[in-house]
């Protein structure tokens, strides 16, 4: 288990590092967010959601798969609430913000579901 969660970290980790990297470099644009702040909310998201699903696993783990959705939801919903005032009342957001904002949910969210889709095929 602790060696998994270390192998997620350091797997999201340099997720972060490149992907945030490659991104500033690319846009050139002032935003009407902090893109770093997107990128560090989903790698403390994903890393908080995998350490969750890892206890919820060894407990339960025909259960794993709902906490897993309810899990979702909560994350969603506490980016909604973060951003609200940057994202959600700005309705002049560029095509480059709206993708700013879109890559970083999708790529934690696939790491993310790789890593819980690997942890629960070896929990059976």
């Amino acid at each position: 288990m602790i060696k998994r969660i270390l192998i997620f970290t350091l797997s999201i980790f340099l997720l972060f590092a490149i992907s945030y990297t490659a991104h500033s470099y690319f846009i050139k644009q002032a935003m009407a967010f902090e893109l770093w702040h997107v990128y560090l909310y989903h790698a403390i998201a994903a890393l908080v959601v995998y350490i969750s699903i890892e206890g919820v696993a060894s407990m339960v783990p025909n259960q794993a798969g709902y906490a897993y959705l309810a899990l979702m939801l909560l994350k969603i919903g506490i980016f909604v609430f973060i951003f609200k005032n940057s994202v959600l009342e700005n309705d002049a957001l560029t095509k480059v913000e709206r993708l700013a904002l879109v890559l970083p949910l999708f790529l934690f969210l696939i790491a993310e579901a790789v890593a819980v889709a690997r942890l629960l095929n070896n929990q059976r």
